[in-house]
């Protein structure tokens, strides 16, 4: 169940004492500007999906969302009408996607297990059937622009003027959507309404949650896009912050080691003797690496670093050390095979020395431009530079 119900200015107060050192990177600030505003989100995301699980999922996104793009907020008073529609765009994507994502594969498998699941009691199946048809009938029974405020009133102990001030309404438009929500239900739907929304209303485990998801996160305007490392704003849960972590360093790290594997397995059925195949191995083992510690000198400064010189200074020495192998070291260990293939067929070799060439180069600028583009880009778009 929900924490007490602050007065209907105390939510005003608490964002604007919190949210400087929210902006700064203080996470228990923000964990207080959460716990304060977690009965809007969720309300938000429930009156369009309803919902409850995907409701309390969106409402997590929403606050990891906001928490990374804190730092381009400057006025206080603007924080909960931007959460807001955060959360209310989320839920609509979530809509959007339910609509256009049909089960099949591994997804509709997975839905039969759970489906034939044997663990829950008939009691606790019934209590969770019970639970979702009460959330499609209670919320579609009310009037639209009506289901954010009801569910809010009775999740803000029946304050007409703390929904008003969460909400960014006046007390008098609350009103008139609680009468006419009132109008739209019979008492006795209205009662159970009543009881849905406090029984479903996030408490104290939902903030922590969001509390130690946010101990994965980045500081507001880390460099998410340029690290490629930051799960927080895809996370919904921190079972998916974790996962989401884990997934986004492993694409650029896969594609880096495929990269590198193709090449090294290209020269290696060329090969002339086990001198140049140690070489060409020992040169892609060192990209490897390279790739490896690129990577992890961007976790590092996406949590701890900060300013943009650290992660351009991490990408040039790692494409130095690529093109150095590429451009310098590997030449030198395929040197007397070229030297046998010029010999045998100068025309031959030397044309193919030149492609080669042409494609090292085109490889080269796409890299260098894809790479600093993309680095600069990200820096841009995350506040750094």
């Amino acid at each position: 169940m929900n924490a007490l119900v602050a007065e209907p200015a105390a939510i005003d107060r608490l964002i604007a004492a919190e949210l400087p050192a929210a902006r700064d990177g203080d996470r228990a600030a923000y964990g207080r500007i959460v716990a304060g505003c977690q009965n809007t989100v969720t309300a938000v995301a429930l009156a369009i999906t309803r919902d409850v699980q995907a409701s309390e999922d969106i409402a997590q996104e929403a606050f990891l969302n906001a928490w990374q793009h804190l730092r381009r907020l400057q006025n206080p008073s603007s924080f909960l009408p931007w959460l807001r529609q955060i959360a209310r765009n989320l839920a609509r994507d979530h809509l959007r996607a339910l609509a256009h994502r049909p089960l099949q594969g591994a997804g509709a498998e997975l839905a039969i297990e759970l489906a034939a699941d044997p663990a829950p009691t008939p009691a606790e199946r019934i209590e969770a059937d019970e639970r979702e048809r009460a959330a499609i009938e209670l919320i579609s029974a009310l009037p639209e622009d009506s289901r954010e405020t009801l569910l809010l009133f009775y999740r803000e102990g029946q304050s007409s003027q703390q929904v008003a001030a969460l909400l960014g309404l006046s007390d008098a438009a609350v009103r008139k959507r609680l009468s006419r929500a009132r109008q739209s239900l019979r008492d006795d739907l209205l009662a159970r309404f009543g009881e849905f929304a406090r029984d479903t209303a996030p408490g104290a485990a939902f903030t922590g949650v969001i509390a130690t998801a946010l101990s994965l996160a980045s500081p507001p305007a880390a460099a998410k896009g340029v690290l490629g490392v930051t799960a927080a704003v895809g996370a919904k849960t921190f079972a998916k912050v974790v996962l989401g972590a884990a997934g986004s360093v492993a694409v650029p790290l896969l594609s880096a080691f495929a990269g590198i594997w193709l090449g090294l397995r290209r020269q290696l059925k060329c090969a002339i003797d086990e001198e140049e195949r140690r070489g060409l191995v020992r040169s892609a083992g060192i990209n490897a690496l390279a790739a490896v510690g690129f990577l992890v000198t961007l976790i590092g400064l996406s949590r701890f670093g900060d300013g943009w010189l650290p992660p351009v200074i991490a990408c040039a020495v790692f494409m130095g050390i690529v093109y150095y192998q590429s451009l310098v070291v590997v030449p030198r260990v395929t040197a007397r095979r070229h030297a046998l293939e010029a010999a045998r067929d100068p025309v031959g070799a030397a044309r193919k020395r030149r492609r080669e060439r042409a494609m090292n180069w085109i490889g080269g600028v796409i890299g260098f431009v894809g790479g600093f583009g993309g680095l600069i880009y990200g820096l841009i778009a995350s506040g750094r530079l």
